[in-house]
Parts: C-alpha cells; sequence; structure tokens
C-alpha cells in the first residue's frame, strides 16, 4: 500500500493513494477463510465450500465490499499518519477502470481529497462580556393575553327573529348544492353553522348570507374557485338552496371565575398564573435568544482564522438553495430580489463563512470545556421530531437510526445550545431592563 500527499494548498490536502492488485488478491483470499466456516451451500457440508467456488461465486462482491472498507481504512491511516484534523468527509476520485480493479486485473489507485480543521486558539469564556435584555411580565400584558383567549373562545347566541344577520354572526342553516339543477355529492348539510366572515366557505357563499333572517330561504349564486381540490367542482357554476334556522350574534365572554373553570381551571387566579408563567417562559426564551446572539457577534468579531473551503461551499450551497425555495414562494422582499446575482451571491457566502466560523469556534470551546450531550437528549430531541409527523412517528425514527448524516444534523444543535449555555455561565453577563417590545424586535440580519 502507498499512500503519498501530492498537494498542500491552505487547509486542503490531496493524497495519491495505491494497492497492488496482488495485495487485493491476498486480501480477499483472506476474507474468504474467514467467512467459509459459517457458510451453507446446498451439495457442500456446512463449513467445507471450497473457497474456489466461494471465488467464482461471492468473489466480485466481496471485493467491493472489501475496496469500500480498504479506501475508509486507507483514508483514516493518512490522516492519523499525518496527524490531521479532518473537517469533513474527503472526497475520493478513482483512478482506471474499477471493475478491472474487482476482477483482480488491476491495481487499485484513487486521489483523496480533504479539507483540515484550522489551528487556532478560542477566547477565554471567562474575558467574554454579553448583554442580556430582560423584561418584566405586568399585569396589562396578562388582561391583554386574557382577552385573547376570550376572544378565541367567543360564543354565539340568538339575534331576534326579526334581525338581520350581520359580517361575523352565525347563522345555522340547511343547504343543498346543484350544479345543472342536479344536486352533486358532498354539495348538502343540516343544522350547518357558518360564521358569516370567516372564508370557509367557497367564495360569494358567505357574503350572500349577510342580511338574512330566520327562517327565509334563499339561493346562492356561486362558482367553485379553478383550482378547487374536487376536480369535478373546479369552476363550475352552482345554486345552493339555502334555509336559514336561526341568526346568532357573537358574545366575547366575561374574564371571570365561570370563564376560568369553563376552561377546566379551578380559578380566575389559577388561569392568570398559569398566563403570567407563560409569558414569562416566552420572556426567558427571547432573553437568551438576544444574549446568545450577541455572544455569537463577539466570537465572531474576536476571531480570523483560514476556514475549511468545503465546509464554506456546502453551507453557502444549502443557505442559497433556501434563497431560491423562499424566492420561488414568493416570501422574499422586493429589495432583496432587484439585486444582481453576484451581489447577493457575495452577501450569502459571508454569512456562510460566519456561520462555518462561529461552528469551528463552538465545536473548540466546546472540546476544550468537555461539554458533551448525552443519548438522553438525543432521544428526547429525535422525539420531538418523530412528533412533527403525526403518523408516522416509526418511519421518521428509523429514518434517523439508519442516516448517520440526519442524526448527526439532529446533535449539532443539541450541542451548540450546551456550549452556548456554558460559556453564558462563565462570562461576565449584564442584564438590561428594555421594554416587551424591544425585548421581541427583530435584530437586523
Amino acid at each position: 500500500m502507498e499512500v503519498t500527499q501530492t498537494k498542500a494548498e491552505g487547509l486542503s490536502r490531496t493524497f495519491e493513494v495505491k494497492v497492488t492488485a496482488s495485495e487485493l488478491q491476498a486480501k480477499l483470499a483472506q476474507r474468504i477463510e474467514e467467512i467459509r466456516p459459517q457458510m451453507k451451500l446446498k451439495g457442500f457440508r456446512p463449513g467445507k465450500v471450497p473457497a474456489a467456488h466461494v471465488r467464482k461465486m461471492y468473489g466480485r462482491d466481496l471485493m467491493g465490499e472489501m475496496i469500500d472498507k480498504l479506501v475508509n481504512e486507507t483514508n483514516q491511516k493518512a490522516l492519523e499518519d499525518n496527524a490531521l484534523r479532518p473537517a469533513g468527509q474527503p472526497a475520493v476520485k478513482m483512478d482506471g477502470d474499477i471493475e478491472k480493479v474487482v476482477k483482480g486485473e488491476a491495481d487499485l489507485a484513487y486521489e483523496m481529497n480533504i479539507d483540515i480543521m484550522p489551528e487556532f486558539t478560542p477566547v477565554e469564556a471567562a474575558s467574554l462580556k454579553v448583554t442580556r435584555p430582560v423584561a418584566d411580565v405586568t399585569d396589562e400584558q396578562i388582561d391583554e393575553s386574557l382577552k385573547r383567549i376570550a376572544d378565541q373562545n367567543i360564543q354565539y347566541e340568538p339575534r331576534a327573529k326579526t334581525a338581520k344577520a350581520k359580517d361575523g354572526d352565525a347563522v345555522v342553516i340547511d343547504f343543498v348544492g346543484k350544479i345543472d339543477g342536479v344536486p352533486f355529492e358532498g354539495g348538502a348539510a343540516e343544522q350547518q353553522s357558518v360564521v358569516l366572515g370567516s372564508n370557509r366557505f367557497i367564495p360569494g357563499f358567505e357574503e350572500q348570507l349577510v342580511g338574512v333572517k330566520t327562517g327565509e330561504e334563499k339561493e346562492l349564486n356561486v362558482s367553485f374557485p379553478e383550482d378547487y381540490q374536487a376536480a369535478n367542482l373546479a369552476g363550475k357554476a352552482a345554486v345552493f338552496e339555502v334555509k336559514v334556522h336561526e341568526v346568532r350574534a357573537p358574545k366575547t365572554p366575561e374574564i371571570d371565575e365561570e370563564f376560568a373553570k369553563g376552561l377546566g381551571l379551578e380559578s380566575l387566579e389559577q388561569l392568570r398564573g398559569l398566563v403570567k408563567d407563560q409569558l414569562t417562559a416566552e420572556h426567558a426564551n427571547a432573553s437568551r435568544s438576544k444574549a446568545k446572539r450577541d455572544l455569537l457577534d463577539k466570537l465572531d468579531e474576536a476571531h480570523s482564522f483560514d476556514l475549511p473551503p468545503g465546509m464554506v461551499n456546502m453551507e453557502f450551497e444549502q443557505i442559497w438553495q433556501q434563497l431560491q425555495r423562499e424566492m420561488d414562494a414568493g416570501r422574499v422582499q422586493d429589495e432583496e430580489k432587484k439585486k444582481p446575482e453576484d451581489e447577493l451571491k457575495a452577501e450569502y457566502r459571508k454569512i456562510a463563512e460566519r456561520r462555518v466560523r462561529l461552528g469551528l469556534v463552538l465545536a473548540e470551546m466546546g472540546r476544550i470545556s468537555d461539554v458533551r450531550i448525552t443519548e438522553q437528549e438525543v432521544n428526547q430531541a429525535l422525539i420531538r421530531e418523530a412528533r412533527q409527523y403525526p403518523g408516522q412517528e416509526r418511519e421518521v425514527v428509523q429514518f434517523f437510526q439508519k442516516n448517520p448524516n440526519a442524526m448527526a444534523q439532529l446533535r449539532a444543535p443539541i450541542y451548540e445550545d450546551k456550549v452556548v449555555d456554558h460559556i453564558l455561565s462563565v462570562a461576565t453577563v449584564e442584564e438590561t431592563q428594555v421594554s416587551r417590545e424591544d425585548l421581541f424586535k427583530e435584530d437586523d440580519a
């Protein structure tokens, strides 16, 4: 086996690796002898399958597996022999005809490119000064939250029989929908409550119910949208025959003991306490987020070193692809859209460089401080991820368990947060009192 470093530029290294065909054949013969005792093939006694027969039947597959393993081992040896810390997976480029290599007719030769970790000394965590904005939870904020809860629990009470339905009222109706005079499937309902202005029905349906009275019968002329989910109805004109049973006016409930009990609580005091706890948690999360942002800015300012080009390119590609998706979905500001592509790419490459730099700094500071994450923390994150896909939890868990890269992406933010919390526990953190509005104000990008 020959391993030769052919190029060293910045943080990039290139090695040429060569394993002779005779060495490969010797390793294949060794592998065959390892598995022969366990082999059971028809026509042979267990463990007595001739080596030549094994080579004929499975030699190609065994050689392919062996080459994959050999490449991984050789790459690892090259890094260890040269005392290199890899900054990602090596890129392997095979030379020659791999089919001939598998058949034992040619040497295994390939080129391995790898980015290595930069050498740098991170700033001392204790020397950092971080600002953490904090905001008190006020009675006014609790009252506003209670009002929002009450608005979400609007009740409806009957209007007078002669009263006309207004926008925001609930109208209880029976209806039958017809196209060309023929009722269609799914187009009828009885005692259906329709909140006018909620836009839950097709365009024109709710609008034509404004002004109806209890006991009134009316025909609604509407058209299904062109992109309606039921293809047989899309774009078609329909008539709904409607009978109004009742018109109900919205009533926001009083925020009192009865309201709290209606939510399943013991008292209004308990409800206020729960709301305060929720607001306090929101403030704490926003406060930590602001402190983390300030910390990352300080770390970015304190470090300057060469970055592994492969890591930067990979990060940039992810950011750029996400930007393209946002543009396609119309979620990018016009100012951003008007920028030349070269200018945009330059801006987002700087963002990629910042992310890579901070990732390396946090990883090194975590390594020095022996910050670790537990399997329990990883499992909890995996459970949270799986719960986002109801009915597919098992498949999600299996996906992560079978994909090391996906699992690494799951572990990364957990580790980052633990390192950030460690640094914040050591650094000088100055709390500054701010308003809730300022606490939740978005930082400039």
